[in-house]
């Protein structure tokens, strides 16, 4: 339904890449490159600048991408409407998840939701709960999943699990199975996310209510991965806080332990997040509803338990 053309186009505005944009719509560069040619022949003005090696767009260029988004936005409205009138959900939804719910949740959640509606095509965007929020504002996403505190007021936000970070320790560390104090983490090295990271918000926010002073804790590096953090934890470089979701088989093989931090509070929220105004419709409201409804009878369970 879309114009093909101004496909192409958002790709290459959205990478500044030619090669990037032909991967991602699984063409040529050559195609490419005929496709941007032919789109600035027809509106007879060009629409990026390739000099210096880089890609910019240009003055017309930037004026056309907002449209070219609201067509995207829009085709894709057409085809829900059509296929709401068979009672059937159909069309592409494209989701942003911030890292622990891609990898330990999402999975689970999409499985069963196409079970129920086969004819929906979906493609997830990965990063951080930073990421992922830019991306849905950006509207390069219908809706985002994120596990950390939103930082903005433009969006809407809506809980639908709650989770619990834990302090994994070496499986030979003295602190494994055992309780300690806040205050003893000052004495302790860490290994944590990268700034942008909900999971580190929260971690931040638990520490400062517990009285300890960040400028205080030695953080040895930060990953932009939870698996980099885990196995940095597993190689002995330090302890870590991570979801309950994300360290259930490095429990369950004993290659990590649990260490209990007395008061220390790591409940949060995993919430859906949808652009301020009305509620989702189409394929990304029956999703939207899915998630809220479903989600914490899909969600993993230990494959193990932790040692004492």
């Amino acid at each position: 339904m879309e114009n093909f053309r101004l496909r192409v186009f958002r790709a290459v505005a959205r990478h500044r890449n030619f090669r990037v944009a032909a991967e991602e719509l699984l063409l040529t560069q050559p195609a490419i490159t005929q496709q941007i040619k032919a789109l600035e022949t027809e509106l007879d003005v060009a629409l990026f600048d390739r000099a210096g090696g880089k890609i910019t767009l240009t003055t017309a260029g930037t004026a056309l991408l907002p449209y070219a988004e609201r067509l995207a936005d829009l085709s894709e409205e057409a085809r829900q409407a059509v296929a709401a009138t068979t009672s059937t959900n159909a069309g592409h939804l494209t989701l942003a998840a911030s890292q622990t719910i891609g990898q330990y949740l999402l999975p689970r959640l999409i499985a069963a939701f196409l079970i129920e509606n086969p004819k929906v095509d979906i493609s997830v965007i990965g990063g951080n709960t930073q990421a992922a929020l830019e991306a849905l504002v950006g509207h390069r996403v219908q809706l985002a999943l994120i596990e950390g505190p939103p930082m903005r007021q433009d969006v809407r936000i809506e809980p639908f699990m709650e989770d619990h970070m834990i302090c994994v320790v070496p499986a030979t560390h003295e602190w494994a199975g055992e309780e300690v104090e806040p205050a003893q983490l000052q004495q302790a090295t860490l290994v944590t996310r990268e700034l942008g990271s909900g999971s580190r918000r929260i971690v931040e926010q638990a520490f400062e209510r517990a009285g300890l002073r960040l400028r205080d804790l030695h953080i040895r590096m930060t990953f932009d991965s939870t698996e980099g953090l885990l196995s940095a934890v597993e190689a002995g470089l330090g302890i870590a806080f991570v979801s309950r979701w994300a360290v259930r088989a490095q429990l369950a093989l004993g290659t990590l332990r649990v260490a209990h931090i007395r008061g220390l509070q790591l409940a949060r929220m995993f919430s859906l997040v949808t652009p301020s105004g009305p509620e989702p419709t189409g394929v990304t409201g029956a999703f939207h509803r899915f998630v809220l409804e479903r989600a914490e009878d899909l969600a993993p369970r230990p494959t193990g338990r932790p040692q004492p």
